[in-house]
């Protein structure tokens, strides 16, 4: 392969990169040459597209489909203020341009899904994995395995962030570390659980390390080593990991929303199914404007009460203790329960249920949904 030559304005813009002697002009000819997917515009995806094209890499590809939350703007630094409510990668590609005009973007303004994963991922050198759902996890893995692509792995979690290299050089993939997904809802997503802001741009960072290192080759890369970082403590900490020589083959792609235990909209449980009735926020205002006095029982941490609640709410309880107080909660009467955004106060329904519960209203969307449709003043998170 003949390695592109540098311009003398790439020159001048890589000179700390020249300098080093084991990247040189060959080396940054070789991330000019090169391409990398990054999947997902977020906390990790942030971080990694900024290093990776101010680093020089040739041509990179993003793929997202969300739109810039303010929510977001505390740890995905590649958007800002101006850009609420633009799509992501719209947003993520003029800060690219502005970094670096010599980069190529191609842009996927898309879910990634089994039906377009291998078209969208075969063109590039590496992909970087910067999602937050397990679904998406497993279906970048597998595509990476068929396509014998690196995968550069991260994820987050509150004070706690994971780094790896999958699929290099002959060493393990995803599915060697977690074989079968956790049960949905066992993992709480950051929407829910949190996130310290800093936390994705060591992570990210860590990964366009080691996807700099992949396309450089050079140094020794995370194959086979599942590195554990903890904020709090300020400790990496590392484990071995090795190939499962019992693991099934990966053949092809396969419905991974089906894979990791999450119904399909249409095939969501019915209320005889979960002892439950699920009410929007839109039937729910209706119901209580018309004279419905359910009794409101929010399921969230007390510092999210700290934030927002709602001021109709008559007792705040932790949904994972929520059977704690089962015998303080009227069986003669409806039963309103909510979170943030409707997964957790499902979970209580349902212990509360099995309880022998059985005039329960799970709020669909939580107090989000509420603060979104119904009254704009209150703050969301």
């Amino acid at each position: 392969m003949t390695l592109p030559e540098l311009t003398k304005d790439e020159i001048s813009r890589y000179a700390r990169h020249l300098i080093l002697p084991d990247v040189g002009m060959e080396g940054q000819r070789k991330l000019k040459g090169s391409s990398v997917l990054c999947v997902g515009t977020g906390g990790l995806g942030s971080p990694l597209l900024l290093y990776l094209a101010a680093a020089g890499v040739g041509r990179l590809g993003i793929v997202d489909f969300d739109v810039v939350d303010e929510s977001n703007l505390q740890r995905q630094i590649i958007h800002g203020t101006s850009k609420v409510g633009v799509k992501k990668v719209l947003s993520a590609k003029e800060r690219i341009a502005d970094i670096n005009p010599h980069v190529q973007l191609d842009i996927y303004e898309e879910p990634l899904m089994s039906d377009n994963a291998l078209r969208i991922l075969e063109p590039y050198d590496v992909v970087a994995d910067g999602t937050d759902n397990f679904p998406t996890r497993y279906l970048v893995n597998d595509a990476c395995c068929l396509l014998g692509k690196p995968n550069a792995y991260g994820s987050i979690f509150q004070f706690e962030g994971q780094a790896s290299v999958f699929n290099y050089q002959d060493g393990p993939n995803y599915r060697d570390l977690y074989p079968e997904p956790p049960p949905p809802g066992m993992v709480p997503s950051c929407a829910e659980g949190g996130v310290l802001g800093v936390l994705p741009g060591i992570i990210g960072c860590i990964q366009a390390t080691e996807t700099l290192k992949i396309l450089l080759g050079k140094g020794t890369s995370l194959s086979g080593r599942f590195l554990i970082y903890d904020a709090m403590q300020m400790e990496f900490r590392e484990l071995k990991l090795r190939k499962d020589p019992n693991a099934e083959p990966i053949t092809g792609l396969i419905d991974y929303q089906q894979f990791c235990g999450i119904p399909q909209q249409a095939e969501t449980p019915s209320a005889a199914a979960n002892g439950f009735e699920r009410v929007g926020v839109q039937e729910a205002k209706q119901k209580l404007d018309g004279g419905w006095k359910p009794y409101v029982l929010d399921v969230r941490k007390p510092h999210e009460a700290e934030i927002v609640k709602l001021d109709f709410a008559d007792q705040l309880q932790p949904h994972e203790s929520v059977l704690e107080i089962a015998d303080q909660l009227p069986r003669d009467r409806d039963i309103l329960v909510h979170c943030k955004m409707g997964g957790r106060s499902a979970k209580a329904c349902e212990a509360l249920s099995e309880k022998g519960f059985d005039r329960l209203f799970n709020l669909e969307g939580g107090i989000t949904a509420w603060a979104k449709e119904i009254d704009t003043d209150l703050p969301t998170y």
